[in-house]
C-alpha cells in the first residue's frame, strides 16, 4: 500500500534551496522593483534578473511544471506545489523560476493545442521569460456567464477580423500578444461557436481604453485591461486549436491556473503566520508578551488548522492532476480548491493584522494588500459561487433519491431491518427465556 506524506531527499534539496534562494535573492526584488514583473526587462533589472533565473536553471528548478522537450523538468503539479509554496511569498519569484500567472496556463495550451509555427513564434519566447502574455477572455457585461459573450471574429478571405470588448486582461500593457476568446459561429450553442485567437499586442485596432487598477492603484494605472478590438485582422494561421473549441481550450488552462493560485496562496498565507508568531513573541501588552494571550493563542491555532487542511487538499489535488493528467476528471477539486483559497487567506491575513495592531492596518505592513488579494481570488477565474454550484451538482451525481417515504438511514426502518436480518437467532433467544 503505496501512502506517504515525505517529500524524496532529491527534490527535498531543491527545496531547501529554492526557499533560501528566495528569502535571500528574490524577495528584496518585490521592493526594489514594485510591481514591475511583468514588465519586460531592460537595463539595470536584466542585469541583476538574468544570473537569478540563470541560478534557477542551473538548479534544475525552470519551469518544473513543463516536460523536457518544452525546457521544464517534467516534475509535475505535485512537485510544482511544493515549490509553488515557497514562490508564494514573493511577487518576483514566480517570474524568476518561469511559472508566473498567467503565462504558465497559455503556454501550457499553446504547447497543447499551437501548431509548429504558433510554438516557434509564442512559446519558446514565453518559456525563455522574454514575452509575456494575456489570456483576453472576459467580457464587461457578461460576468461568470461566457455564453453571453458578443466580441465576433467574422472569416474574410484568409484573415479572421475581431470586433467586441474584453474586461480584466491582465498585464495586457506589457504584454507581447493576447489570447483572444470570440464568437466565430453565433448559430450554434456556445460551447461549440466559440474559438480563441492568438494575437500580437501591436495588431492596430487592439485599443485598450483603460488599465483597470485594484484598490489602492492610481486611476487608468493598474494591469487589468478593458480593450477594445476594432477591426482586428490576423491570419487564418492565428486560430489556436481550431474553429469551436474555445470551451475544451479554457477548460484546460483555467483548471491549472486555479490550482496554481492555490499552491502560492499556501505561501502568502504561511508567510502571514510567520509575521503573526513572531509580532505575539515580540511585543509585550498588560503585564505579558501577546502569545501568552489565550485570544492571540486562539489566532494561531486557528490560522495553523485552517492552513493545514487546505494545504493537503491542495497536494492531494496536485497529486490527482498528475495521476489522471485530466483537468475534466479532477474539476470538482479542482473547484473545491478554488473555493476554500480566498477564506483561508482572508482569515490568517485579518488574523495576523489584528495581532499586529495599529501598525497592522497601515501601508507599513502588507495585510491589506493579502486581504484584498483574497477578495481577488475569490472572483478570479470564475467567483466562489459558481464553483459551489459545480461543486454541488458533481456530488450529487453520485447519489439517488429514495424510494420509499422515509429516508434510507430512518432508524425505526433500519431497527425493522435489522430485527429482520437477526429474526431466526432473536426468535431462539426469546424461546430460551
Amino acid at each position: 500500500m503505496a501512502w506517504d506524506f515525505e517529500t524524496d531527499p532529491e527534490y527535498q534539496k531543491k527545496l531547501d534551496w529554492a526557499d533560501e534562494f528566495v528569502r535571500a535573492e528574490v524577495e528584496p526584488l518585490d521592493f526594489v522593483f514594485p510591481h514591475q514583473q511583468f514588465v519586460p526587462l531592460d537595463g539595470t533589472r536584466r542585469k541583476i534578473i538574468d544570473p537569478l533565473k540563470d541560478e534557477v536553471r542551473r538548479q534544475g528548478l525552470w519551469a518544473t511544471h513543463l516536460g523536457p522537450e518544452l525546457g521544464g523538468q517534467g516534475y509535475g503539479q505535485l512537485k510544482l506545489a511544493l515549490l509553488n509554496e515557497i514562490l508564494g511569498r514573493s511577487q518576483w519569484a514566480s517570474v524568476v523560476f518561469g511559472c508566473q500567472a498567467p503565462d504558465t496556463g497559455n503556454a501550457e495550451i499553446i504547447a497543447h493545442y499551437g501548431t509548429p509555427e504558433q510554438k516557434e513564434r509564442y512559446l519558446q519566447p514565453l518559456l525563455d521569460g522574454e514575452m509575456f502574455s494575456t489570456y483576453s477572455m472576459t467580457e464587461p457585461h457578461a460576468g461568470a456567464d461566457p455564453t453571453l459573450f458578443k466580441t465576433r471574429a467574422v472569416k474574410d478571405g484568409g484573415e479572421w477580423v475581431i470586433n467586441g470588448r474584453k474586461y480584466f486582461s491582465s498585464n495586457a500593457k506589457t504584454a507581447s500578444f493576447l489570447i483572444v476568446m470570440a464568437v466565430t459561429n453565433p448559430d450554434v450553442s456556445p460551447y461549440k461557436g466559440m474559438s480563441m485567437f492568438l494575437v500580437p499586442s501591436d495588431s492596430p485596432g487592439v485599443n485598450i481604453e483603460r488599465n483597470v487598477g485594484l484598490w489602492g492603484d492610481a486611476l487608468n494605472e493598474g494591469s487589468h485591461a478593458l480593450i477594445h478590438y476594432e477591426d482586428v485582422r490576423v491570419p487564418d494561421e492565428s486560430l489556436l486549436g481550431g474553429e469551436g473549441q474555445a470551451f475544451v481550450i479554457a477548460q484546460t488552462r483555467l483548471g491549472g491556473g486555479r490550482i496554481h493560485h492555490a499552491m502560492r496562496t499556501i505561501g502568502m498565507a504561511q508567510r502571514a503566520i510567520d509575521m503573526m508568531c513572531e509580532r505575539a513573541l515580540s511585543r509585550e501588552t498588560a503585564g505579558s508578551i501577546l502569545a501568552d494571550k489565550q485570544f492571540v493563542q486562539g489566532y494561531i491555532a486557528d490560522s495553523y488548522a485552517q492552513l493545514a487542511q487546505f494545504r493537503l487538499f491542495v497536494l492531494y489535488t496536485a497529486w490527482e492532476i498528475d495521476k489522471y493528467n485530466d483537468y475534466k476528471r479532477v474539476r470538482k477539486d479542482i473547484a473545491v480548491a478554488k473555493v476554500v483559497m480566498p477564506t483561508v487567506l482572508h482569515d490568517i491575513a485579518w488574523r495576523a493584522m489584528q495581532v499586529h495592531g495599529a501598525l497592522g492596518t497601515t501601508n507599513e505592513m502588507p495585510f491589506f494588500g493579502m486581504i484584498h488579494g483574497a477578495g481577488v481570488m475569490g472572483l478570479a477565474d470564475g467567483p466562489t459561487e459558481v464553483h459551489k454550484v459545480t461543486i454541488a451538482r458533481q456530488l450529487l451525481r453520485d447519489y439517488r433519491p429514495t424510494d420509499g417515504m422515509w429516508p434510507t438511514e430512518w432508524i425505526p426502518g433500519k431497527i425493522d431491518a435489522a430485527r429482520a436480518k437477526f429474526a431466526e437467532y432473536l426468535e431462539h433467544e426469546v424461546g430460551n427465556l
